[in-house]
């Protein structure tokens, strides 16, 4: 089943909100599974595995936290249809307790990962892309209209996502130039990859054909 999704970019005051849909994604019948137990966009297909299928928001690192006490074993997530955050200070908390669990990261055929969904991608301990996944990257725009490159390279605005990319283990002249990469697509203008290219940038540990 194919579902044609208007892209969509918002700003919100506060943390930031970075989300686009989807040009054109092409799910399964059934694209959503219902799993045992949900905590936000979270669904818990398993003792062992969830899946991200939505947006994240302020509540994201509370609803994580729930997840991972109701299902201590859980050790991959699999993101199949990621559109961003409403929140991005929110978000990379969330990256970073998904980094602290040990938790490996799956983009399954077909799944799509957009805007500030990457960086929950980045993530993962291990980061698997499987052939038909996709990847969108955009500049962000704060709530005053202005996108990273108003901002100097080491005003803090910019210096906490190097920070985070290193954190999620690349060498500071990985973090720049997939940063740079990211920020080259307008905030208004995403640029489309998939897992092939998406591993030109970032480690893949699993099929990025």
């Amino acid at each position: 089943m194919t579902y044609e999704i208007v892209e969509t970019y918002e700003v919100l005051p506060g943390g930031g909100e970075r989300f686009l849909g989807a040009e054109t994604l092409t799910l399964p019948e059934d694209p959503i599974p219902a799993g045992i137990a949900a905590f936000g966009p979270f669904r818990v297909l398993d003792a062992r595995r969830a899946a991200l299928v939505g947006v994240t928001d302020a509540a994201s690192p509370r609803q994580f936290s729930a997840m991972l006490r109701a299902f201590p074993g859980i050790s991959e997530i699999e993101m199949i249809d990621c559109p961003g955050t409403e929140d991005d200070l929110a978000n990379l908390r969330v990256g970073r307790m998904i980094r602290s669990a040990g938790i490996a990261m799956r983009v399954p055929a077909n799944g799509s990962v957009r805007s500030g969904a990457v960086e929950l991608f980045l993530a993962g301990t291990r980061r698997i892309a499987e052939p038909g996944a996709e990847f969108a990257v955009h500049a962000w725009l704060d709530d005053t209209g202005h996108e990273a490159t108003d901002y100097s390279g080491t005003d803090p605005e910019n210096a906490k996502y190097l920070t985070y990319y290193r954190e999620m283990g690349m060498s500071g002249i990985e973090a720049e130039a997939f940063y740079a990469m990211t920020n080259a697509a307008p905030h208004r203008s995403a640029r489309w990859l998939n897992a092939a290219q998406m591993a030109m940038w970032v480690r893949l540990d699993g099929p990025a054909g």
